[in-house]
């Protein structure tokens, strides 16, 4: 038990109390309960961690339960994932279990309440039913069959459990209050009629009981004591509760429901139904894709369990909603490869370097270390030989300035080897360079003492030997998604923000100790991050997947974008100041782009919305993101543009008058939108502001003409 009440979580806090009022500490008892219609997520790695950590703080046993109360959804093949992913977290539980364990008791448990005047069967439509129902504002009222008779609701109750009657006819309602301000608890369903095989009872069953019924009545079958679930059922408790009032018995322990915040995690979905389209649509190749935040997803894609674990721990259990960053997760399993992951040689996208006065013939292996963060780790053998493959992208014929890598007439250090000198270039009839001739320095050698392998050089270069490296297929793997929150876009699809370049082939050449890799395997490809052994691979193809960089690219990529908004806002005033047509020009050109070159949804729209306001370098600059930003002009909400436009046609500046009109002109709005700016257009006709040009004239003509 805890001692430190700083320490503890609020559901940890919750559970001391229990405790310290009297609650036995040996009749605490938690559960996992998936839903087995689709493979589990990182948000449900939280959940996992969250109730199987309380069961080890507290010595307590966890059930793993599967709600499978919906044939329509539910198959073995999730049943198996989940297992499989829970083992593979690391945890254990104390017994399997499923809500179709309890259809029997359930069903008596409804029959009981029909006899006590707490349940009917209403035939309604589904359309009946919802405005019957009422809304948050207005209470429901009484539907036509909420007065059955006892008897006549436990026959049609009983014609619905031996398939009498058609999916969607009847449907068993709680009796409980149509004028409740919870709308959850103006008689909700309780059974529906379903004629579909269940994956465990087969066609047993004609009516399946409802979650929010399931649910709590589960965990007192169960003996949970505390039944953590995410905030949005927050509302669902008192219906929770309600349920156990119709059968609680005071000699048992009773379930209280308790509610924690979800893990919301940018750049992805959370969804099960959006996860399963990406499927479906093959947008991806399965559940297991590694650009899924499914949990099959991530081990496939090289994370480790210790890494989610890890992430859980870091961003804690909080009763409010908060969006974590997808770089933390990163960040943890940065963390835990570093101290574990092989060091090895690979090169990527190669070009042949011809180390000329190396002896023809000669091979060498030199020395390796395999991790530097474990002491344990050892050193392997590499071999090195006259010709040898470096990353193109680590060579340039003549250096800027502060440049590391191999240029012409400079030296770097060869990984474990030599250093070497650039010297020539042989190129192709299209000017692309196919070999890069150079010399070595022979006393140069890492780790010989000499006093030339002492000295200093600019960079370090990763590189194979030709003659020994294996080619490899990699799979670069990036965010599935370009925006921040991809299904949070009004009138846009999620599928909208696909990252098109998620997932790029490349043939790579790897050093030979990774001839005999296995699946899973992880490794740290120097100078390029982390790469893990597909399921594809085989001894005769090697398959690896970039698991994560060395760095962050989406964060440098994210302050890259940041300081080009606020670049270009600090070049709009410059705009304004400059004498000459020409350098306003240049100054819009630039502006454009920058504009262009983001991609960020989130970040253009933001700053759109952000810099509508009186300030006329403001005004221009949401004008220019119209023109330049890569969206389209239906992405825009309609009244945003209709007060960005409205506001720069009445603007003290000529520029920013100028620029609006000539983007209701070219842009693609509909007539009816721009035939709502005619009044103010006119009044601009009919008397000029004084600072008024003759190309604003034209362009206000010109709009006029589009009418």
């Amino acid at each position: 038990m805890a001692t430190e009440e700083k320490s503890l979580n609020f559901i940890e806090q919750i559970i001391e109390e229990s405790l310290a009022t009297g609650f036995p500490q040996d009749q605490l008892r938690f559960r996992f309960p998936p839903e087995p219609n689709g493979y589990l997520h990182i948000g449900h790695a939280k959940s996992i961690c969250l109730n199987f950590g309380l069961g080890l703080k507290y010595n307590a046993p966890v059930n793993l339960r599967f709600d499978d109360t919906n044939p329509a959804k539910e198959e073995q093949e999730y049943v198996d994932a989940i297992k499989e992913d829970l083992q593979w977290l690391g945890f254990n539980w104390a017994e399997e279990r499923y809500a179709s364990d309890y259809f029997q008791e359930l069903y008596d448990w409804a029959i009981l309440l029909i006899k006590k005047g707490k349940a009917y069967v209403d035939s309604q439509s589904s359309e009946d039913m919802a405005s019957q129902k009422g809304t948050p504002t207005q209470p429901g009222v009484d539907g036509p069959y909420r007065n059955r008779s006892i008897e006549e609701n436990l026959t049609l109750f009983e014609g619905m459990k031996n398939g009498d009657f058609p999916e969607g006819s009847h449907i068993l309602r709680a009796k409980i209050d149509m004028s409740s301000s919870n709308m959850l608890m103006r008689d909700p369903i309780m059974y529906r009629v379903l004629h579909k095989e269940h994956h465990r009872t087969g066609n047993d069953w004609c009516i399946y009981p409802m979650y929010d019924y399931t649910h709590g009545e589960s965990d007192y079958i169960e003996q949970v004591s505390h039944s953590i679930c995410t905030l949005e059922f927050v509302m669902h408790r008192e219906l929770y509760d309600w349920f156990l009032d119709q059968i609680y018995d005071d000699t048992k322990v009773r379930p209280h429901q308790y509610e924690f915040a979800r893990l919301n995690l940018n750049y992805t979905v959370m969804s099960k139904r959006k996860l399963l389209q990406l499927v479906q649509d093959n947008i991806v190749a399965g559940w297991d894709d590694p650009r899924m935040p499914t949990i099959s997803g991530l081990r496939r894609r090289g994370y480790t369990p210790a890494s989610i674990r890890k992430f859980c721990e870091n961003i804690g259990v909080a009763k409010r909603e908060n969006i974590i960053d997808y770089s933390l997760l990163e960040f943890c399993l940065r963390d835990d490869l570093n101290k574990k992951a092989a060091r090895v040689m690979a090169v990527l996208d190669p070009v042949k370097v011809v180390i000329t006065n190396y002896p023809e013939g000669k091979e060498e292996l030199l020395d390796a270390e395999n991790n530097q963060e474990d002491e344990t780790a050892g050193y392997r053998k590499v071999p090195f030989s006259k010709e040898i493959y470096i990353e193109r992208e680590d060579f340039l014929e003549v250096a800027p300035p502060k440049y590391f890598r191999l240029s012409l007439g400079n030296e770097v250090r060869l990984k474990n080897a030599y250093i070497i000198k650039g010297k020539s270039v042989v190129k192709d009839e299209n000017g692309v360079i196919t070999e890069i001739h150079v010399t070595y320095d022979e006393d140069s050698r890492s780790g010989s003492g000499s006093e030339a392998s002492q000295r200093k050089v600019a960079g370090t270069l990763h590189w194979v030997s030709i003659a020994h490296a294996i080619p490899a297929e990699v799979r670069l793997y990036d965010r599935l998604f370009i925006d921040e929150a991809p299904d949070s876009h009004k009138e846009k699809s999620f599928l909208d923000f696909l990252n098109v370049n998620s997932l790029q082939l490349t043939t790579a050449y790897v050093e030979p100790s990774l001839a005999t890799v296995k699946s899973g395997d992880k490794f740290q490809f120097q100078r390029l991050g982390y790469f893990a052994v597909d399921k594809d691979s085989s001894s005769s193809k090697l398959v690896f997947n970039k698991t994560v960089g060395l760095k962050d690219a989406w964060e440098e990529k994210g302050k890259k974008d940041n300081n080009s908004i606020n670049n270009a806002l600090k070049d709009i005033n410059k705009y304004f100041k400059v004498a000459t047509r020409e350098e306003r020009i240049a100054i819009r050109q630039a502006i454009g782009e920058t504009l262009a070159g983001i991609s960020n949804y989130s970040l253009l729209q933001n700053s759109f919305k952000k810099n509508i306001n009186n300030n006329k370098a403001s005004l221009l600059f949401s004008n220019f993101i119209l023109k330049y930003a890569p969206l389209k002009s239906s992405d825009y909400d309609k009244e945003d543009l209709s007060k960005l436009y409205l506001m720069s046609l009445k603007s003290e500046s000529t520029f920013v008058r100028s620029r609006a009109l000539l983007n209701l002109s070219n842009l693609n709005y509909d007539l009816e939108f721009l035939n709502s700016f005619k009044e103010e257009v006119l009044k601009l006709q009919a008397n000029p502001p004084k600072s008024s040009t003759v190309r604003e004239k034209e362009f206000i003509e010109q709009f006029l003409n589009k009418l």
